[in-house]
């Protein structure tokens, strides 16, 4: 019987390491790097943080999983399932609290790897999955409505529902300009799958989140600098982000602190690992290859303790 499954992909993966697919590795690191820069911005501010905590999460942790994680095409990251757990722990216990659960989670998912439950959480029913998820995503949209048409409201509710009676009461306050590059930019990734590319092979390896991104800054650009509309506001506008590396910060950890944060740890730990075996899985089929469940878990944890160290 194995007692360690501790296997990185990357090792095996350079053993029949050649020019070809470091090119086809080099094209789709800069597409996934520039598509997953807005996005680790956007989940950070979503969560309740400075968009400058989503970048390190998605550089730290992005790096760890992919030296020791279980697959070769996986990439870890900031996902939007963790927007709302994470924005609760921010507001019940700031973001020391966010850090010690984070670390925990990692402790957690580490002894998943150790105790070989990576197998046994696969078999979690999909629609299980799916429905909390979908559950997420709604919860998500409703918390990016203002922004996205642009209300002017003193607060928002914490409430679901109260949140939607805000938004209708405050709904003749919508800004169009901003309203029609959220919504076109919505469009735009929906439809780039369908628009024909003729014989443009390299727009068609291009994600629509890409292109949405590319266009509507552009698009937004050009109506501050023309049109004279200044009711779209960029991050620059909201936020100003430091390019200055944190230093590493170990928090203080008491008894009734960890108590407090074993339900959001687990919670963390559990969604993580249900997130990335189902999203390794579907890279199997896809690549036809297998990931080691176990080895991915481990990495996952590794991330987890490394990121919140960080800042």
């Amino acid at each position: 019987m194995k007692t360690f499954d501790f296997k990185p992909q990357l090792a095996a993966t350079l053993r029949h390491y050649n020019r070809q697919t470091f090119m086809k590795d080099l094209m789709a690191g800069v597409i996934v790097g520039i598509v997953a820069l807005p996005l680790a911005i956007a989940f950070g501010i979503a969560s309740g943080v400075s968009p400058e905590k989503g970048i390190i999460t998605a550089i730290v942790a992005g790096l760890i999983i992919s030296v020791f994680g279980g697959s070769k095409v996986q990439i870890g990251g900031p996902t939007g399932a963790f927007i709302i757990i994470i924005y609760g722990i921010i507001q019940q216990y700031g973001m020391e609290g966010l850090t010690v659960a984070t670390l925990m989670a990692g402790v957690f998912l580490v002894l998943f790897g150790l105790l070989h439950l990576g197998t046994i959480i696969k078999y979690i029913p999909y629609p299980i999955v799916v429905g909390f998820t979908s559950g997420i995503a709604v919860t998500i949209f409703t918390t990016q409505v203002k922004d996205l048409l642009g209300l002017t409201m003193e607060s928002v509710p914490s409430d679901f529902i109260e949140k939607w009676i805000a938004y209708f009461q405050s709904i003749g306050t919508i800004d169009w300009w901003s309203a029609g590059i959220g919504i076109g930019s919505v469009a735009l990734i929906a439809l780039w799958p369908l628009i024909p590319m003729g014989k443009i092979r390299t727009l068609k390896a291009l994600p629509g989140s890409l292109i949405a991104i590319i266009i509507m800054t552009i698009v937004a650009l050009l109506l501050k600098q023309y049109a004279g509309v200044t009711t779209i506001e960029t991050i620059g506008d909201r936020f100003s982000i430091s390019n200055v590396l944190p230093d590493a910060q170990v928090p203080q950890l008491t008894w009734e602190t960890i108590k407090g944060l074993v339900g959001p740890a687990v919670t963390i730990a559990v969604l993580g690992a249900i997130e990335s075996l189902l999203s390794a899985t579907v890279a199997d089929g896809v690549t036809g290859d297998h990931h080691n469940s176990n080895t991915e878990l481990i990495a996952q944890g590794l991330a987890n303790l490394a990121t919140p160290i960080f800042g």
